[in-house]
C-alpha cells in the first residue's frame, strides 16, 4: 500500500451478528481434506455435514422473514472432500469425494425438494478427489485434483480436456487465474506450479513454495500476475507469501503469522484486495489488505469469534448489502452453527451508493463454453454494476445436466421440459430410447408436481382447466398420493419398555414380523428367544420377564402364516425351520416344543416366505444356495430350486402364486416356475453392488421392483418387466447413500411402494406406474430417531374414515409405535372409493397345498373396505360453486348525487324518529299561578 495514500478500507470493521442471525442447529463434519468446507452462491450455502458423504444445504437468505430450512444432500458413498458452486449457474454444485468420483447437482430454486440423484457423475478416477474449482470464464469447465494430477473436464461432453500430471506428490490446492488462461497448484513436494492447460500438460513454471510440506494453499489474485500462498515454514510457523509469475524465482513478500498447528484457510476478494485468514480449530480471523505492486500486506482488522472454525467461505459480491457498506461477508462454519461475519466500511451516509467501495464486479454470464475455450477463445466475462437500481436481472442455466437448456431472464424452470425443435422429441423420450431413465429426470416430475393441485377426475368433482393440462403436459404426471402424510399414532397405542431386543438379525430379514393380532420380536438372550405381544393390549410392559418362545438357536428370519394368525414360522441358524402355535389369547407361558420342525437345508437359512394364495406352503432360501418349498401339512420338502451361484439376498412370490423371483449376490435376478422346472425360467442383470438387495412384484405381477446398491454404494431402485428380465431395467432411480439395504413394501391396491432401511429415519414413497416415468414421487415420512425395523400391517388395519391407506409398526430402541399413512381430503365424511378399490381377501386361501402342487391355480376373492354407513365420494351430490364476486351490474347502476343525498337524509330521519310526534317537554304539566305567590 502506498504510504502517501490512505486506503479506503483502513477503517473496515468485522461485525459479528447476534445469535438470532446465526444458522444454528447443524452438525458440521471434521473431514481432513484440502477443501474449505463451506461454499456459497447467491442462492444457497453448502457445508460439510457430520455424516459421511453428506452435505448440508441451506438458503443464503431467509424467505419472507422466516427461518431457514436445513436440508441434507446425500452425495457420495464416502466422505465429501471438496465442492464448488458454478460462478454462472447459481444452482449448479460440483462435489468431489474419497470414493474417487465427481458429481454435479442442480439445487432447486426454492420450495422444492433437494435432489435425490446426481445429474452427472464423472469417474472413478483411480484416486480420491482432493480439490475442485470451476473455470472463471467458460461454462462447463471444471478442474479436479486427485492424487498427483489435475484433470480439466468438459462437463458437457463428460470427457477430460487435458490431464496435468507433472506433480511429484499429493496435490494440495489448485486455483484459476481470473482471465481463465493459467492454472496454479500447490503440492506436498513443497512446489508451486503454473500451467497453461491449452498449451500442454507440463508445468510452464515451478518454484519451491513453503519449507514445510504440511497443507498449503494457493490463490490467484484476480487477473493480475500475482499469487498468494499460505503454508508453514521449516520452524512450523504459519506464513503468507506473495508471488509474481513474471519473476517466480522467489517470493516477493513473506510474512509470518504465528505458531499454531491449525491449517490456514485463505479467502481473497480480487475487487477489494482484502484477504481473510482463519486457522482450523481456532477462533481468530485476520483481515489484510494486499497491495501486490509494493508489495505489501497491511492488517486491516481482526476479530475473535465464539466458536472454533471448522470451515470458511465467502459470499458472492452480488449478494452483499451494498447500501450498508458491506464490502465482504464470510461464513464461518463451527461445530453447531454457520456464523455470517460482515466486513463493513463506516460511512456517514448509508443512504447513498458508494462507487469507490463497490466498483463493477464480474457478472454471471459466461464468456464462452468449454469447446470454445479449448479452441482458444479468451473472451472475458462482462462486468456489472452493484448499484441496486442498475443491477442485472438476467440469469444463466447451464445445459450440462440432462433436461436443461441455457436460459436468460424471463424463463422459468418449466422450460426444462422443452421439446427439442430439431428432433421433435422430448428429453423423456431420449431417456426411454436409451433403455434407462436418469435419476434426475425421474425425480424432477415428482418433485415439481408436488406444487400443483392437479387432482382431477370424477371423484374430485372438478375438471382440469386448459392451463392445468398444459402444465401437466410439461411437468409430467403426478401421483394422487403426492401429499401423503405419515404420522405416529397416539402414545396410548404404543408398546413401550421393550427390553433385550435383538437388533442384529441378518440383513435378509425384516427384523420382526406382525399380523393384525400380534407381533413377534426376537430377543438378544441366548437360546433364540422370541417374545410375542398382543397388539390389542398396548401400553408399558412390566419390568419382570415375559413369557417367550424358546427357539433353541439364534433366529435368522421369522414370519406369520397369513391364513393362520396363530402359526409362526422361525428359521434358525442350525438350518432348521420350526413352526410354533400361539395359544388363543396370546402367549401366557414359555413355549419350548414347536409344532413341527422342517429339516432339509445343509447350511444356515436366509429367509422364509409363505405362499400368497395356497395354504400350508412355505418357501425358504439358504447358504447352500438352494430354494426349497415345503408342504406344512406333511412337514416334507416337495420342491428344490437350483441355479444360484452365490448368496441369495431376497425372494418373492408373484401375486398369483405361480412364479418365484430371487435376487442374489452374483448380480443376477431369476424367475422360477417351481412346478415346471427346478432351473430358472428367466435371468437378468441385477444391482451392481454386492452389499444386499430386495425385490417385490408390482403392477399386478407384470413388473419387478428391486432395491439395491450401485458400484459406488449409492442406494437405488430398479424396475424390470417380468417378461423381459434379460433386457435389463426399464428405469433406475438413485435415492441416497446409506449402509443399510432398502426394505420395500408394495401396496397392491394403490401401487405405492414404501422404502426404508434398518437404522434409517426416512421412509421413501413412490407410486409405481407401468408407463414412463415409472416412479412418481410422494411425500416421505421422517421420524425423530432411527428405527430398528419397519413392518407394514395388512390393509384391513387401516382406518378408512381418516383416509388412511397404509399402517405400519415402527420398532425403536425400546418401543413399538404404529404409523399411519393417510391422504388429505376435504370430504372425509364420504368413502374415498378412488383410493380404496376392492381389496384382496388375503386371509382366505384360494386352494390347498396339494391342489397347487397338482398344477391347479386359484384366485382369491375381493371385498370392499367401505363401511355400511358411508356413501362413496363418487356418489356424493355435486355442489354448485359459491359465487365469490359481485355481479358487474351492481357497479353499472350508478346513482346521481341527488339520489345519494336523499338516501342519506332519509336514513338520518329514520334514526331521529317521526318529526310530527310531540316533543317530550310538550307533555310536562306546569304549576298553578296562585302557587307563585
Amino acid at each position: 500500500m502506498n504510504r502517501f495514500k490512505a486506503s479506503k478500507f483502513r477503517h473496515t470493521e468485522a461485525r459479528l451478528p447476534r445469535r438470532e442471525a446465526w444458522i444454528s442447529g447443524i452438525r458440521a463434519g471434521s473431514v481432513p481434506s484440502c477443501g474449505s468446507h463451506v461454499k456459497a452462491s447467491c442462492r444457497w450455502i453448502a457445508f460439510s455435514a457430520e455424516a459421511a458423504g453428506v452435505l448440508g444445504i441451506v438458503p443464503l437468505e431467509c424467505q419472507d422473514g422466516g427461518k431457514r430450512t436445513i436440508s441434507q444432500l446425500c452425495c457420495h458413498s464416502d466422505v465429501v472432500t471438496d465442492f464448488d458452486f458454478s460462478p454462472f449457474d447459481q444452482l449448479l454444485l460440483a462435489t468431489g469425494s474419497a470414493d474417487e468420483t465427481v458429481k454435479m447437482w442442480r439445487l432447486p430454486e426454492g420450495g422444492q425438494d433437494i435432489p435425490s440423484g446426481a445429474g452427472l457423475t464423472l469417474g472413478p478416477g483411480g484416486a480420491p478427489v482432493d480439490t475442485l474449482q470451476f473455470h472463471p470464464t467458460a461454462d462447463a469447465v471444471l478442474a479436479s485434483g486427485a492424487g498427483k494430477r489435475v484433470t480439466v473436464w468438459d462437463l458437457g461432453q463428460q470427457q477430460p480436456l487435458t490431464v496435468l500430471d507433472s506433480h511429484g506428490d499429493q496435490l494440495q490446492s489448485l486455483t484459476w487465474k481470473r482471465d481463465g488462461h493459467l492454472l496454479g497448484t500447490s503440492c506436498k513436494d513443497k512446489k508451486l506450479r503454473i500451467f497453461d492447460p491449452r498449451a500442454g500438460p507440463a508445468a510452464s513454471q515451478s518454484v519451491l513454495g513453503h519449507d514445510n510440506n504440511k497443507d498449503s494453499r494457493l490463490l490467484w489474485m484476480g487477473s493480475s500476475d500475482c499469487l498468494i500462498s499460505v503454508g508453514f515454514s521449516q520452524m512450523r510457523e504459519r506464513e503468507v507469501k506473495l508471488w509474481d509469475t513474471r519473476r517466480l524465482s522467489g517470493a516477493t513478500l513473506t510474512m509470518a503469522l504465528d505458531i499454531s498447528p491449525g491449517v490456514t484457510i485463505p479467502l481473497y476478494d480480487a475487487d477489494t484486495g482484502l484477504l481473510v485468514l482463519a486457522g482450523k480449530g481456532e477462533n481468530l480471523l485476520y483481515c489484510f489488505e494486499v497491495a501486490p505492486a509494493q508489495p505489501a500486506l497491511t492488517q486491516v482488522t481482526q476479530c475473535r469469534t465464539e466458536g472454533s472454525t471448522r470451515g470458511l467461505g465467502a459470499v458472492p459480491r452480488l449478494a452483499l448489502d451494498v447500501m450498508a457498506c458491506e464490502v465482504l461477508r464470510v461464513l464461518q462454519l463451527t461445530d453447531t452453527a454457520l456464523v455470517p461475519i460482515s466486513y463493513v466500511v463506516p460511512r456517514k451516509s448509508v443512504q447513498e451508493f458508494h462507487e469507490d467501495l463497490f466498483p463493477d464486479c464480474t457478472g454471471m454470464l459466461p464468456a464462452t463454453d468449454a469447446q470454445g475455450w479449448w479452441a482458444g477463445d479468451s473472451q472475458q466475462v462482462g462486468r456489472v454494476s452493484l448499484h441496486p437500481a442498475r443491477r442485472p436481472t438476467e440469469t444463466f442455466t447451464s445445459p450440462i445436466i440432462a433436461g436443461t437448456v441455457p436460459t436468460n431472464a424471463g424463463h422459468t424452470d418449466i422450460d426444462t421440459g422443452h421439446t427439442d425443435t430439431d428432433t421433435g422429441h422430448t428429453d423423456a423420450e431420449h431417456s426411454e430410447a436409451s433403455g434407462y431413465s436418469s435419476p434426475s429426470s425421474l425425480a424432477s416430475p415428482g418433485s415439481a408436481a408436488t406444487s400443483l393441485s392437479a387432482s382431477t377426475g370424477a371423484s374430485s368433482g372438478f375438471a382440469s382447466s386448459p392451463s392445468q393440462k398444459s402444465l401437466q403436459s410439461i411437468l409430467g404426471p403426478s401421483s394422487r398420493f403426492r401429499h401423503t402424510q405419515g404420522r405416529v399414532l397416539h402414545r396410548d397405542l404404543h408398546l413401550s419398555n421393550l427390553r433385550g431386543l435383538s437388533l442384529t438379525t441378518p440383513g435378509e430379514s425384516d427384523g420382526f414380523c406382525a399380523n393384525l393380532q400380534r407381533v413377534a420380536l426376537p430377543l438378544l438372550s441366548a437360546g433364540g428367544q422370541i417374545t410375542v405381544l398382543e397388539l390389542s393390549k398396548p401400553g408399558r410392559l412390566p419390568d419382570v420377564a415375559v413369557p417367550t418362545i424358546q427357539n433353541g438357536v439364534a433366529v435368522a428370519d421369522l414370519t406369520w402364516d397369513p391364513f393362520d394368525p396363530r402359526r409362526l414360522a422361525v428359521a434358525g441358524e442350525d438350518a432348521k425351520i420350526r413352526l410354533w402355535r400361539i395359544p388363543e389369547g396370546g402367549l401366557q407361558e414359555t413355549l419350548q416344543e414347536p409344532e413341527a420342525v422342517l429339516r432339509g437345508h445343509t447350511e444356515k437359512i436366509y429367509s422364509i416366505r409363505f405362499h400368497p394364495t395356497a395354504s400350508d406352503l412355505l418357501v425358504s432360501s439358504s447358504y447352500d444356495m438352494t430354494v426349497r418349498i415345503w408342504e406344512l401339512s406333511t412337514g416334507q420338502e416337495v420342491l428344490c430350486l437350483q441355479g444360484h451361484t452365490d448368496q441369495i439376498f431376497s425372494m418373492a412370490w408373484s401375486p398369483d402364486g405361480k412364479k418365484l423371483a430371487t435376487v442374489s449376490k452374483d448380480g443376477r435376478i431369476r424367475i422360477y416356475e417351481p412346478r415346471r422346472s427346478s432351473q430358472p425360467q428367466q435371468e437378468g442383470p441385477g444391482p451392481e453392488g454386492g452389499r444386499g438387495a430386495r425385490l417385490v412384484w408390482v403392477c399386478g405381477g407384470d413388473y419387478i421392483l428391486v432395491s439395491g446398491f450401485d458400484s459406488r454404494s449409492e442406494r437405488r431402485i430398479l424396475l424390470y418387466r417380468a417378461q423381459a428380465l434379460s433386457e435389463g431395467p426399464l428405469s433406475v432411480l438413485g435415492l441416497d447413500v446409506a449402509p443399510s439395504t432398502l426394505l420395500p413394501f408394495y401396496d397392491e391396491d394403490t401401487s405405492v411402494v414404501f422404502l426404508t432401511g434398518k437404522g434409517d429415519t426416512r421412509v421413501f414413497l413412490y407410486e409405481v406406474t407401468p408407463e414412463p416415468p415409472y416412479f412418481l414421487e410422494c411425500n416421505s415420512f421422517t421420524s425423530n430417531e432411527p428405527h430398528k425395523g419397519f413392518v407394514f400391517l395388512p390393509k384391513t388395519a387401516c382406518e378408512v374414515r381418516d383416509v388412511e391407506f397404509a399402517r405400519a409398526l415402527r420398532l425403536g430402541q425400546s418401543s413399538l409405535e404404529p404409523v399411519a399413512f393417510h391422504v388429505p381430503r376435504v370430504k372425509k365424511e364420504y368413502f374415498q372409493d378412488d383410493l380404496y378399490p376392492p381389496t384382496r381377501v388375503w386371509w382366505e386361501p384360494a386352494l390347498g397345498a396339494g391342489a397347487w402342487l397338482d398344477g391347479q391355480d386359484g384366485q382369491q376373492r375381493r371385498a370392499s373396505l367401505r363401511p355400511a354407513d358411508m356413501v362413496p365420494v363418487s356418489e356424493a351430490p355435486k355442489e354448485a360453486p359459491a359465487r365469490k364476486f359481485v355481479p358487474a351490474s351492481v357497479y353499472l347502476e350508478e346513482k346521481t348525487d341527488e339520489q345519494k343525498k336523499e338516501e342519506l337524509l332519509s336514513a338520518m330521519v329514520a334514526r331521529l324518529g317521526n318529526r310530527d310526534d310531540p316533543l317530550p317537554q310538550d307533555s310536562f304539566e306546569g304549576v298553578d299561578e296562585d302557587e307563585w305567590d
